[in-house]
């Protein structure tokens, strides 16, 4: 006999998508994917569903879809980040989360990639070997020994923790308890950013973007920090000031920054834009917020959302739950 309860899946799925979702969930609960379904057996669907598993939702669901829906309970995002759902159109009694963790190790590894690379002066050398000056006097810098500040510390933030210190680095923590477990030398609150700012030689941004971070980083943290330090963010642009960067960047040609996470991000084939000319600096390593974007990513991403729905089916305590408060007025 099939499970009475119902999960429905509105990400577009494939046959190994399929295959992840039903399974994780198939002895908890019936699994229907809503892609290549009409309206109206969407709304059907959707009029039984338990939990929800979904991406972008304003692509994939009805309008309305969710007020048609009076028995979810959980709706649960396959991207890690919540910024870009509008919490509005979610029933107050629907728990949403998002899917944290999921894309911590490649992301990590970016972190680190870019970390290195601006502190071996990478970019930078490789353009003056292009022009003929071979340089060999100019002096790199070694993580042993560095201060990373790490701003976010979920599965990211540990994840990238855990190969700084590899590295030899030590790792000053900001998360939003001032408590952890995870593989950090010391750990704060935002309350502690000024004193972060000022130790840190990288600083990693790995932080979601909600009403209380947008903004987080503006010319008076950048004056905080040290001249050489390095700023790596990964998480969304919004979170720095796009002036108060490039005006630190151009001012201070010691300080650098790798960004996977801009302000203007294009949409289907867009063309990318930024309001400043930073890549007319030496000092700026950019990537197109693919840090994440690493082969089987996204069946891992499958699998850990529908354990998460799992879990929350099972009664179990469940990961990355937002607070809404976080999130109003914020799109």
């Amino acid at each position: 006999m099939a499970p009475e309860r119902l999960v429905a899946v509105s990400y577009p799925v494939d046959g190994e998508l399929t295959a992840v979702n039903t399974d994780v969930l198939g002895d908890s609960a019936t699994v229907r994917f809503l892609s290549g379904l009409d309206q109206d057996a969407q709304l059907a669907v959707l009029g039984q569903a338990s939990a929800l598993i979904g991406w972008q939702l304003s692509r994939e669901l009805p309008a309305g879809g969710l007020a048609r829906a009076p028995g979810l309970a959980f709706l649960q995002l396959l991207s890690a980040g919540l910024d870009s759902v509008d919490f509005g159109a979610i029933p107050a009694s629907v728990t949403v989360a998002g899917n944290v963790g999921a894309y911590a190790d490649p992301i990590a590894e970016h972190v680190l990639a870019m970390t290195l690379s601006l502190a071996k002066h990478l970019p930078a050398e490789h353009a003056a070997l292009a022009r003929g000056q071979f340089d060999r006097p100019a002096h790199s810098r070694t993580l042993h020994g560095a201060v990373c500040g790490i701003l976010g510390f979920g599965g990211i933030g540990q994840a990238t923790a855990r190969l700084m210190r590899a590295f030899g680095a030590r790792v000053h923590a900001v998360n939003s308890s001032g408590r952890t477990t995870g593989p950090a030398d010391w750990v704060g609150t935002l309350a502690d950013l000024d004193q972060v700012l000022a130790a840190a030689d990288v600083l990693v941004i790995s932080l979601p973007l909600t009403t209380g971070t947008r903004g987080l980083i503006g010319a008076r943290e950048l004056a905080l920090m040290k001249p050489d330090a390095i700023l790596v963010n990964v998480a969304r642009g919004a979170l720095v000031s796009e002036q108060a960067l490039y005006q630190h960047l151009a001012a201070n040609p010691g300080f650098s920054a790798g960004v996977d996470a801009w302000w203007d991000e294009p949409r289907g084939g867009g063309r990318f834009h930024t309001n400043y000319p930073f890549f007319e600096l030496p000092n700026v390593l950019g990537s197109p917020h693919n840090s994440g974007d690493v082969p089987g990513i996204e069946e891992l991403a499958a699998r850990r959302a529908a354990e998460n729905v799992r879990r929350f089916l099972r009664g179990e305590p469940v990961t990355g739950v937002a607070r809404r408060a976080d999130y109003t007025g914020l799109r």
